[in-house]
């Protein structure tokens, strides 16, 4: 039989709790619709207090809770128990000292990259990594909480809004290698200025365990800041870029229908793979990613194979081809972020697909841009130009900048919501056209991307 994730010992001595009820977990939950069998239960505080589902998660089959008042389950009794998550975390990170862990954080491609290393990691080894985008100041020490104890390569995505956020979250982590995919307008409403930005991602080298590696993209404007950092905290840089001097250059994407070919140099021996992503932002992304599984101790052919194999995550860059009466389209799905980086590499990706019909996007709003939202919406207009995009729908508020720039010739539909977008979209689709949705989860653009796959059904051919 598998040893146990945690005993209620084990988690009464990291917590410094009291056990009321022995138990053994194998897994770790926090919400009540994930809880599966043999876990153990947190009953974090927030908008509803976690002790109120107590008795739903023990007939999911919860072996026991971590609470800070009396319930009728095997439990251990704790002060806080957000801050018993915290204390669990460490605890598996120091139960384990054989893991090598790495972070991954930047302005966009985090869930991407760290995916992406997760199947590296794999390939090598027992490994573990966040699960969706687990990057915050939950999502990190539940990950490390669920990080079982025989692990030997770990990685973690740390995301942020606000300074001050990554510091807890890296020396949380204590990583060996940290890599930052790129720094952007992201959470700009949030801080004075992009540097800003660039100061809050550069705390992930806080963490780093003496002589620890850093990843950072020579390509990227802040690239000096960071390197300073980094070295400034006693970090080994690594870059990956465009650059001659870059350990690991892209030398050429070229993407298609469902995959792309990187040709790059690694440590100046040429290297040629497939991938199964058609980003142009894929190319940097797999410099990172092969970067990081070397700092990891992953060998080449594993770092190769991983992205050889690795498809699109939902919502960031999955295709899928729907059938219509008299032909199909092709969707691609963009729908869980965006951000002015990330617009423009999936614009211009989209202008460089060959089609023989046309191309076509729906946007919605980026949030989190600030008082330079609507200019930053606006200036969109010239890469859909520069694209060659066929029609353009736009929704919300500060798409309406967008829309009020665009050509007529280029115009396809606005409307204020997602919702009311959707149908015009779905009925001017045709057969032969390349689709894309692109936008901010919270501006739900996944509305849009879901009423579009439902054409599949409704009107194909089966």
């Amino acid at each position: 039989m598998a040893e146990p994730l945690w005993t209620a010992e084990e988690i009464a001595a990291a917590t410094g709790g009291a056990v009321a009820g022995d138990f053994a977990a194998t897994g770790v939950s926090i919400d009540t619709r994930t809880v599966e069998s043999g876990d153990l239960f947190i009953a974090l505080a927030g908008v509803r207090d976690g002790h109120e589902f107590v008795d739903q998660a023990m007939a999911k089959g919860a072996a026991g809770v971590l609470a800070s008042q009396g319930v009728e389950a095997p439990s251990v009794q704790v002060a806080d128990t957000f801050a018993a998550l915290e204390k669990l975390g460490i605890a598996a990170r120091e139960r384990a000292p054989q893991v090598r862990r790495g972070a991954v954080t930047g302005s966009v491609g985090k869930t991407s990259v760290t995916q992406a290393i997760m199947a590296g990691l794999r390939l090598a080894g027992r490994a573990h990594s966040s699960v969706k985008s687990y990057n915050n100041h939950i999502g990190v020490p539940l990950t490390l909480a669920r990080m079982p104890r025989e692990t030997e390569r770990a990685v973690f995505e740390v995301g942020m809004n606000h300074t001050d956020e990554i510091r807890p979250l890296t020396r949380f982590i204590r990583p060996h290698a940290v890599a930052i995919t790129t720094v952007g307008p992201v959470h700009v409403e949030n801080f004075a200025n992009e540097e800003g930005v660039a100061r809050a991602k550069a705390e992930i080298f806080e963490g780093l365990k003496p002589g620890g590696v850093a990843v950072l993209n020579a390509d990227n404007v802040w690239y000096d800041l960071l390197q300073g950092e980094a070295k400034a905290a006693g970090a080994r840089v690594v870059t990956f870029g465009t650059g001659e001097d870059c350990d690991a250059r892209l030398i050429d994407f070229q993407g298609a229908a469902g995959h792309g070919v990187v040709q790059a140099r690694l440590h100046g021996k040429a290297l040629d793979f497939p991938i199964l992503q058609t980003g142009f932002h894929w190319g940097l992304n797999s410099m990172a990613v092969l970067l990081m599984l070397e700092a990891l101790d992953v060998g080449l052919s594993d770092s190769l194979a991983a992205l050889g194999s690795f498809e699109p995550l939902e919502g960031r860059g999955a295709e899928r081809i729907v059938r219509l009466p008299g032909g199909t389209f092709t969707l691609i799905d963009e729908s869980y972020n965006a951000n002015p980086v990330s617009m423009g590499s999936a614009i211009r990706t989209l202008g460089a697909r060959p089609t023989g019909g046309r191309r076509i996007v729906a946007l919605t709003d980026m949030l989190e841009l600030g008082a330079e939202g609507p200019a930053f919406h606006a200036a969109l207009a010239e890469p859909l130009e520069r694209a060659g995009i066929d029609l353009v729908f736009c929704c919300g508020p500060l798409m309406k900048s967008l829309w009020d720039a665009l050509p007529p010739t280029r115009r396809g539909g606005y409307a204020e919501t997602a919702a009311d977008l959707a149908p015009r979209i779905a009925e001017a689709t045709q057969p032969g056209d390349l689709v894309m949705v692109k936008g901010s989860n919270g501006s739900r653009a996944g509305v849009i991307a879901a009423a579009l796959a439902a054409l599949d059904s409704a009107g194909g051919a089966g």
